[in-house]
């Protein structure tokens, strides 16, 4: 069949492409017929174009790899023009497990076998109580970096205008809210799910997530009859300390010897000691300058030739806050509940009974506690992204059109600031958005 086909009339060689050989073949009516007939191997993707010309020649436009190592489609995948976002669970169901439940059963039979023999369950650095070393230095960047950002949220919320819906949890960044209908709240019948907008805090840009504060993690579990004697903290700043951070007001044990435990059955803890109460004072709160509540109040407008460079310290901050919380949750276990946000830093949920979503009475208000994702410890919280925030309101006609980023990303970006690559696809700013009526005819 090869020896059937014309020479190539125009062809050339990149050779920075791994050996891509592209090039044009003219044929005529009797190739075609013993094109038909043959398929082409895997290395050749061709296309016939001109087909509606009257003649007998046609042109044959392939792309060869014989000498690549690595097909052209795995290049394509290194900047995506449109990703869409993770889809929204629904709240009358279990949220799924971050670990594939095989691979959960398969540890769980592992190490049941160990217990039968009587062999202790082998435990890492983190899981044993024992500090890891090399995540100490990165448990206090992200301490720094938390600080950082919340304060440069709080001077970049004087300049950039947020909303937050009344009755549901949309929050918009721009001069105005948005008029796409999709409220949710309980009244938005009356409003035909449009959303009632109020002016946005802090809490609805960076969505706090709170946890009990445990001097030994391996100790007793919080029983519902005792959770007012423990300090609820940010979760982040919470991980943080049983990371390597010492915070006086926040005390953590520091263990010397490794917990043993066998199965599910710890046999040495080094005892229960008793956690110590530091004095401070009733007016002051340690942990001002690591909380959001208040925030806003603490900090001035800042300078108009400061903001940029405000935006540009947050948005690093932010990243270095994640990329430091993913290394953290990969050595201390932090749990989450799998019907609502509620968040627990330790080898154990509490037994506090506060669970009030999807069956929680066939659970008598406990939790169902599965190991937590970065997601749930630190919410992105994706608003409209908004390419003139002066310009006219999103309305509903256009809504997939639009694309979307984390609210911090929002705000950052609308105050000058450059944004990382990755959430490029997701903002959709390679798409044309359309006039109303052009929508209409749109595919």
């Amino acid at each position: 069949m090869l020896q059937m086909l014309p020479a190539v009339s125009t062809c050339f060689w990149d050779p920075s492409q791994m050996g891509i050989l592209i090039g044009n073949v003219e044929f005529t009516s009797r190739h075609l017929s013993a094109l038909r007939s043959y398929t082409l191997r895997p290395k050749f993707a061709h296309k016939l174009l001109s087909q509606k010309v009257p003649t007998a020649l046609r042109t044959l436009s392939y792309t060869s790899q014989e000498y690549g190592k690595e097909p052209v489609s795995k290049k394509r995948d290194v900047y995506r023009q449109n990703v869409d976002l993770p889809a929204i669970l629904p709240k009358k169901k279990k949220k799924p497990y971050p670990i594939p439940i095989k691979q959960i059963k398969r540890a769980a039979k592992a190490d049941k076998e160990l217990a039968q023999r009587g062999i202790e369950k082998p435990l890492e650095p983190g899981k044993n109580g024992l500090l890891v070393p090399d995540l100490i230095p990165v448990a206090h960047q992200v301490l720094d970096a938390w600080k950082i950002l919340i304060k440069g949220l709080s001077h970049l919320l004087h300049v950039i205008p947020v909303y937050a819906c009344r009755e549901c949890s949309e929050v918009h960044v721009a001069h105005s809210g948005h008029h796409i209908q999709d409220c949710l709240g309980s009244t938005s019948a009356m409003r035909r799910s449009f959303h009632s907008w109020v002016t946005g805090s802090i809490n609805d840009v960076l969505v706090p997530i709170e946890s009990y504060h445990l001097y030994d993690p391996f100790g007793r579990r919080i029983k519902h009859e005792t959770r007012f004697e423990y300090d609820r903290i940010p979760a982040v700043v919470e991980l943080c300390i049983q990371a390597g951070v010492d915070i006086p007001e926040y005390p953590s044990r520091r263990r010397t010897k490794p917990i043993r435990m066998i199965g599910k059955k710890v046999i040495d803890r080094g005892g229960n000691m008793e956690e110590p109460k530091p004095w401070q004072s009733c007016e002051s709160y340690p942990l001002l300058d690591f909380d959001t509540q208040g925030a806003s109040q603490r900090f001035a407008p800042p300078l108009p030739d400061d903001v940029p460079r405000i935006a540009q310290e947050t948005i690093e901050a932010y990243e270095t806050v994640r990329y430091g919380v993913r290394m953290l949750m990969k050595k201390y276990t932090v749990k989450a509940c799998g019907y609502c946000p509620e968040v627990h830093v330790g080898p154990w949920g509490h037994n506090a009974k506060l669970c009030g979503e999807f069956k929680h009475q066939w659970r008598d208000g406990k939790h169902g506690w599965q190991d937590a994702t970065l997601d749930e410890v630190l919410p992105r919280n994706y608003v409209w992204h908004v390419r003139d925030p002066k310009g006219p309101p999103l309305i509903g006609t256009l809504k997939r059109f639009y694309g979307k980023a984390p609210a911090v990303v929002e705000v950052c970006m609308q105050a000058g600031a450059t944004i990382p690559k990755k959430y490029l696809p997701m903002m959709r700013l390679d798409i044309v958005l359309p006039d109303g009526e052009e929508a209409r005819s749109v595919a």
